[in-house]
Formats: structure tokens, sequence, C-alpha cells
């Protein structure tokens, strides 16, 4: 069973709470046994010393001559004996009168009196011995009672001992009950992530409410989940990219040859060596942008860093040799943290784009709005229509004939720049503007 426990969280809990409250609860119990016992004692020899000073009063006044009956003041304290030096019993009460001396224990006389316990025959007492008067051939005065039951035996220890065992045991099965309750949400996740195959990786465990641990937990898994699902389909669209976008570049290069190979004579080498350059070239575009893809917010590129946009723009505008000039508006201290050959990606990224559809005027401008920094790109081309400020953020897409592969570009750069966005923590997307387009970065600013 110990084993079973061991193995289970939800055992291991509960035996340290069990522990805990052992340890914590038996201090607690021997101390409440002394206590009681101290306070019980207390109280007995309380009464036993009250009762033995009226006597030594009645004794002193003369009152109580010898062989009489002393009185009891105190129903509790029946055992009362007047004991002269030699030992002999000059008076007692009723219950005392045929006993020898209850005790042989004699005061000093500096001494007023003396607390004490004797037992005879199987009997304990408890009793307060008082000299009469300091002379030292004065009579004791002894008063006492038989020893209560709590003090005389071990009921008082057995009681505090069996309501210990009750207490841990309570608190061993609260503890079971109340963890068995608290990871029930983690067997239900369990249950629904045992029913989560590579296929299908659209499932998610359900979230419990509130902002505990556990919640914490289901919303860390969900976030797993859809990044192991965005993975799956990155990897199942970088298959289907590559084997549809490879594929033209590819038979081209096959034709020009198996052409070069049937008709050799009829080949101009040099065209042909040109023409197979520019579809290799192609390929390997086109396979490198795929590759960056599949690698964007993978464990591959964790090196982020702090990084100023407009040094970052700066940087990238004096290495460009652009047809249309480019006009920066650049706010200093605009600060990202992420990794800066991807953000350098996007800014090269949309400044092709825009360089392509521009008609005389591309604008750059960074700056901070709300806590995000801001990197717009504008051109003076064509306004993009509503229904297609999404799509064009999807791989190869082309919103016109225009817009062709012989234009420039693999037809992946909005595509990274989106997936570099959303790896940053940020978001891409077109807005408004009066006179074309306008690319809008967003990323968290530091």
């Amino acid at each position: 069973m110990s084993r079973l426990w061991a193995r289970s969280l939800r055992g291991r809990v509960t035996l340290v709470a069990t522990a805990v409250a052992a340890l914590v609860l038996t201090p607690v119990a021997v101390g409440s046994v002394i206590i009681a016992r101290s306070l019980v004692a207390d109280a007995v020899w309380s009464d036993t010393r009250d009762s033995a000073g009226r006597t030594v009063t009645e004794v002193r006044t003369g009152a109580l001559r010898p062989g009489a009956t002393v009185p009891v003041p105190d129903p509790s304290i029946d055992l009362i004996q007047v004991v002269a030096p030699d030992g002999t019993v000059v008076a007692a009460s009723d219950a005392a009168r045929n006993r020898p001396p209850i005790s042989g224990v004699r005061p000093p006389p500096d001494a007023g009196a003396i607390d004490t316990t004797s037992c005879r025959s199987g009997e304990c007492l408890h009793l307060t011995a008082m000299r009469v008067s300091h002379d030292p051939g004065a009579a004791v005065v002894y008063a006492g009672r038989r020893t209560p039951s709590v003090l005389a035996t071990r009921t008082l220890e057995v009681t505090v001992a069996a309501q210990l065992g009750a207490l841990v045991a309570l608190a061993s099965w609260a503890t079971w009950a109340v963890t068995g309750w608290a990871l029930r949400p983690v067997a239900a996740m369990r249950a629904e992530l045992d029913e989560v195959n590579v296929g299908d990786l659209s499932s998610r465990v359900t979230q419990p409410r509130g902002e505990d641990e556990v919640a914490q937990l289901a919303r860390a898994v969900n976030g797993t989940l859809a990044r192991l699902e965005r993975s799956a389909l990155q990897q199942r669209q970088f298959a289907s990219d590559a084997s549809h976008e490879l594929r033209t570049p590819i038979a081209g290069l096959r034709a020009q040859l198996e052409s070069a190979e049937l008709y050799p004579e009829e080949t101009d080498v040099q065209a042909l060596v040109k023409s197979c350059l520019r579809d290799t070239d192609r390929l390997e575009a086109i396979i490198t942008d795929l590759l960056l893809l599949a690698r964007i917010g993978s464990r591959v590129d964790v090196a982020k860093e702090r990084t100023d946009l407009a040094e970052l723009v700066r940087q990238e505008l004096a290495t460009r040799k652009d047809k249309i000039p480019v006009r920066a508006e650049l706010e200093e201290d605009v600060a990202v943290q992420g990794v800066r050959l991807q953000l350098v990606r996007v800014l090269t990224n949309l400044l092709d784009n825009a360089q392509r559809h521009a008609e005389s005027r591309v604008r750059v401008t960074v700056s901070r709005e709300n806590g995000q920094a801001v990197l717009a790109v504008e051109n003076d081309g064509a306004q993009i229509a509503e229904e297609d400020r999404e799509r064009i953020f999807e791989r190869f897409t082309r919103l016109d004939a225009a817009r062709s592969r012989d234009a420039g570009g693999t037809g992946l750069g909005l595509a990274i720049a989106r997936d570099v966005a959303m790896a940053h923590g940020g978001e891409i997307r077109v807005e408004d503007h009066p006179d074309g387009a306008r690319f809008v970065l967003r990323l968290p600013a530091v």
C-alpha cells in the first residue's frame, strides 16, 4: 500500500500531511496532558492546604482538643490527622480515625507547609503537611484525599491519545479527499491528452475556472498543443508548398536541358546557362524562404536581443540601392526584444514589396504607441482591397497577373513577415492609407 501511495502525488501529499499533523499535534497532546495533570494536582493541594490551615488554627486556639473528631471544612478533603512528634495520632477526622499516620513527612520548623503524595498498600494520597507552630516539638496536621483518578490512572493519557489518533486520521482523510478533488481536473486533462493523436492536434484540454496552478497548467498545455498544431501545419504546408512551387522551375530546367540534349547544334549555350542559372536562383530563393518559414518561432532561433528599430532601419537603408528613394521618419529609443536577423528580414521584405509597387514614394516610420513599437512601410502604389488584406499574407498569394513570379520575389515575403511578427508576440497587417498601401508591424516595446 505504501508503495502505491509513493507512486501517487495524492498519496505522497496525504502522507506528508499526516506526518505533519502527527508532528504538530503530538507535542500539543503531550503538553495538554502535562498541563491538565498539573492543574488538577495544584487544585487538590490548594484544597488540602486550606483544610490543613483551618485545622492548625483550631489546634492553636484550643478549639480542637486531643481525641476529638476533626471537623471537615471541605468534604473532598476527608482525611485529616493531627500527629504528635512521636507519631501518635492526637485527633483525626472520621475517615482517618482508624488509620495510622497518613504520612511520615514532617515540615522543618522554619517551613510553613509541604505538599506531597503518599502511597501505601496500593492506595495513593495527595496531602499537605503543616506544622502547628515553629516549635520543634509541635504537632503536625495532615490534610489530604485519595489521589483523583485522573492522576492515579492513565485514563487521561488514553483519552488524549485516542483523540490525537482521531484528529490525525481526520487530517489524513481530509487531505486525501481535498487532494483528490483538486487533482480531478488533472486526471481529466490526462484522459483528454491520451486521446490526442499526431494526425489531429486540434483538440484542447478542458480549462478549469480560476487562476490557480491547475488552470495555469491547462492553459500551458493548450498553448503547447496550439504550437504543436501550428508546427505540424507548417510542416504539411512546407511539403505542399515545396512540391507545388518547386515543380515549375524544375520542369523548366528539365525542358531546357532535354532540348539542348536533343538539339545540341541549335542550342545557344550561353543563353541556356543564363536561363538555367535564373531558374536555379529561383529554386534557391524558394528553398531558403521555405526553410526560414519552417524555423520561425522554433527553438532554433532563441537568440533574442534588445533591438532598436530606428537604428535597425538606418542600417538597412544604408546598404540598399533602391530605384525609389525611401523617406524615413524615425522616433528614437523604440526597442523590442527579438531575433535581429528575423526583424531585418521583415523590414527587407516590406521594403522590397513597397519598391515593386510604388509609383514615386516609399516612406518608413518608427514610433511608440500604447506600449507597442510600431514599424510602418508605406508606398503610393495601388491600394489593397479590404477583402484581400488577410489573403496577401498567405504563402504564394498574388492579387493579379502583374504580380507574377518574374516581377521579383518568391511569393513568401509577406508570409515570412507575418510568422516573424507572431513569433515575437506581435502582429502585422494592412491599414487604411489614402495614397496607396500601408503595412504596419506592431511588437511589444521594451
